[in-house]
Parts: C-alpha cells; structure tokens; sequence
C-alpha cells in the first residue's frame, strides 16, 4: 500500500538564481586555473590537483543537481540525482529557519554539528512549501528555533 506523501517539492538552485550561478561558474574556472597552475606547473603534482578540485566539485554537487523532497507521515525522504535519503522525525530534536531553507537538528537546541548531523530542506525558487513545511516539522518535530 503506498502512502500519499505530505508534502512535495522540488528545489534546484543552479536554475533558480542564475546571477549566483553564472558567478560560481566564474570563479570555479578562476580556481581551476589557479590550482592547475600551482600544482602542476609549480609543484608538478597533478595528483593535487585532481584531489583539490574533486573536493571543491563534490562539496558544491547540491547546488548543480535539482532536489526533490517528499514528506510522509512517519518519515521524510530527500532525493537526490543518484541517492536517497530516509529517516524518520523521531531522529530530530528541533529544527529552525533561515533565508534558504529549514535544517532539521538531531539535539535538542540547534548547534554547530547540525550540517553534520541534521538534514537541510532548501526552499524552492517560489517558496510556496514553507508555510505548509512549517506546520508539518512543529507538528512533527515539535520545537522551533
């Protein structure tokens, strides 16, 4: 038996702000060329290059590929290009807002460990989820920051 989900949206930043994107482009291009010429050229070690600029792509990878949540009675699910994430709202303690999104915390009051730890729900381009995506966490989560 399948479950209608919640709440449903999907959130793609690379397509939703394209001034912010054209600007990351940009510099990813300067940092490439700066790396490739410090690693190789100068220290003739493209292994580090290669490792620097994986690191770099990997942390950005969010921001370039559309996210689609989908919020369900029991549990939330975050889909990603090539991977799911599922847990339950009884892993979470609180969760608090900011300009972007929502971040689910796994401690009672927010902390640094929470981008670790939590879970971040971006908001869409139009916003049109917050409202509906607030009632659900206090009601399933229960505290707010």
């Amino acid at each position: 038996m399948l479950h209608e989900p919640l709440l449903t949206w999907k959130s793609w930043p690379f397509t939703e702000r394209p001034a912010t994107s054209v600007f990351l482009l940009s510099f990813l291009m300067l940092l490439a060329v700066l790396l490739y010429r410090i690693t190789v050229f100068s220290w003739a070690q493209p292994l580090y290059y290669i490792l620097g600029m994986s690191l770099v792509l990997v942390n950005l990878l969010p921001y370039f590929i559309p996210t689609e949540y989908y919020l369900y009675e029991d549990k939330y699910v975050v889909r990603y290009l090539v991977m799911k994430i599922s847990r339950p709202y009884s892993d979470f303690g609180c969760f608090y807002q900011d300009k972007r999104g929502i971040m689910l915390s796994t401690f009672k009051m927010p902390r640094r460990l929470d981008t670790f730890r939590g879970q971040s729900f971006r908001f869409s381009k139009s916003r049109h989820e917050e409202e509906d995506l607030n009632r659900i966490l206090l009601h399933k989560i229960g505290k707010k920051y």
